[in-house]
């Protein structure tokens, strides 16, 4: 399944989610996400742009496979692939994808506030590190540019990339990192 996202940095919440209420979104959550990301020893899966993540959702727990489909540059991917499942049990799945072989790249945590509009979602992300952004995923990339037209973002700053991506823009390498929370941050 390939995710149809944009990401649009350093924005103001306040005036965005201020927007989204006046066209009639609804705010449906704010969420807590801690999550492990895998890779084989030799880091083969980071090398082909692609990671297995496990993620404490608080309502759910998701194993997933993702892989960046490469663009232009820095920011300008074109997509991503995702094959995801629910999983019962955070630690069990951590540890089965051990004795298979994977590896802890490293933990992080986030924090998501989420609003929908017309199957539209808008995610504002907080992540350690990094100001908030917004995220914005829909059906089609014309879907997605018509609902950041509707909020007046300019739809030529539009990022298609990952946290992983964002960070290397802002000088950091989460890599360097066994954790990251938003409260403390660990290097290796």
């Amino acid at each position: 399944m390939q995710e149809y996202e944009g990401t649009w940095l350093d924005v103001d919440v306040a005036s965005l989610e201020q927007k989204l209420e006046m066209l009639g979104a609804k705010k449906v959550g704010e969420y807590n996400y801690r999550r492990k990301v895998f890779d084989y020893p030799d880091l083969h899966l980071d090398k082909e742009g692609s990671w297995v993540r496990l993620r404490d959702e608080g309502e759910k727990i998701t194993l997933t496979f993702k892989k960046r489909i490469y663009g232009e540059g820095l920011g300008k991917d074109e997509g991503m692939i995702e094959h995801e499942v629910q999983v019962s049990d955070f630690d069990t799945t951590a540890n089965i994808l051990k004795s298979i072989g994977l590896t802890e790249k490293f933990y992080l945590e986030n924090k998501r506030v989420r609003w929908e509009l017309d199957g539209t979602e808008f995610d504002f992300d907080t992540w350690p590190l990094l100001n908030t952004y917004l995220e914005i995923e829909g059906e089609s990339d014309d879907i997605v540019n018509a609902a950041a037209e509707k909020l007046g973002l300019n739809v030529g700053q539009k990022l298609v990339c990952s946290t992983t991506q964002i960070y290397e823009m802002k000088g950091i390498r989460d890599k360097d990192y066994k954790s990251m929370t938003l409260s403390e941050c660990i290097k290796r």
